[in-house]
């Protein structure tokens, strides 16, 4: 019977710790080193590249810091995904060998079965080939608030197989890399106010403009590390039945535009009472591009 069959019979106990004496310690090794060889990548070779990252994200772009730093936590989380797999494979084509295991017969058998099922396996393939893609072109990170495949959501993990999200209200989707066709990342670089503020028709425009000014000079003034360009009003955007539509615009940080919008409309609502401006009821009052905001307290 080959040594590689492990049935416990006590008349047998020599046997058992003669194979012990021959083959325990070198499984115990190969434990070992794996688990070390895990625990140092973990701790010392993705802070190397993380490091490393960062310093040429630096040279290379203009980004600012906490999207410097969301890519270089990507890109390690993913090469512990890779460095993980390749462990495993290692480690236990090691213990079987070990163990009296025919590898080389093992693989031709999984070739076999992997031709089977090859056809099935395309997602797969497709998943991680795309999934490989969204990272070279570093096309979201984590920490990025992110629209793909019909899902809206900060993104919490990146592999080459799927992209997790989660969104406003807390739900957590789990996205196959290979059914994102167009991703639309709203916190990268920098974001946009993009305001519409109604009034109504008997409003003098040249007043609220005055008005709108002053508030976004005030917000600029207590939040300037957050404000990229002046917020400023810039035109009538458009004539409705019964309301006006002043246009208000100006880039913030990344991820910033949701908390600056909420503060101009209150801002607003308050100045606009205490100079006898009226407008529109509240339901008809929203961004110009209304993106989601899941991710927004963040």
């Amino acid at each position: 019977m080959p040594e590689a069959i492990f049935l416990f019979d006590a008349t047998r106990w020599s046997d058992w710790h003669r194979w012990l004496n021959d083959h325990g310690w070198n499984l115990l090794t190969v434990l070992f080193v794996v688990g070390v060889a895990n625990l140092l990548f973990r701790r010392v070779a993705s802070r190397v590249f993380r490091i490393a990252i960062e310093r040429a994200s630096t040279r290379g772009s203009g980004d600012d810091p906490v999207g410097i730093a969301r890519r270089a936590d990507t890109i390690s989380a993913v090469l512990n995904w890779f460095f993980g797999i390749v462990l495993v494979v290692v480690g236990g084509t090691l213990l079987l060998d070990e163990v009296g295991v025919n590898v080389t017969a093992l693989v031709a058998g999984v070739g076999v079965v992997g031709i089977a099922i090859g056809l099935g396996a395309q997602a797969l393939v497709r998943d991680v080939i795309n999934g490989m893609f969204i990272l070279i072109e570093d096309q979201y990170r984590v920490g990025d608030v992110v629209q793909v495949a019909n899902v809206t959501g900060t993104v919490t993990e990146i592999n080459p197989r799927r992209t997790v999200l989660r969104d406003a209200d807390g739900n957590v989707h789990s996205v196959p890399n290979g059914t994102i066709t167009v991703a639309t990342n709203m916190t990268q670089g920098y974001s946009a106010i993009n305001l519409d503020v109604p009034v109504t028709y008997d409003t003098d425009i040249a007043r609220a403009m005055d008005l709108l000014r002053e508030v976004c000079q005030e917000l600029t003034d207590e939040r300037g590390d957050d404000i990229l360009t002046p917020l400023k009003p810039i035109r009538v955007q458009a004539t409705l039945e019964h309301w006006l539509l002043i246009k208000l615009t100006g880039n913030v940080r990344a991820g910033k535009q949701w908390d600056l919008t909420g503060e101009l409309r209150a801002r607003i609502k308050q100045r606009f009472d205490a100079n006898g401006i009226t407008m529109t009821p509240a339901a008809r009052w929203r961004p110009a591009d209304a993106g989601s905001e899941a991710g927004a307290d963040r």
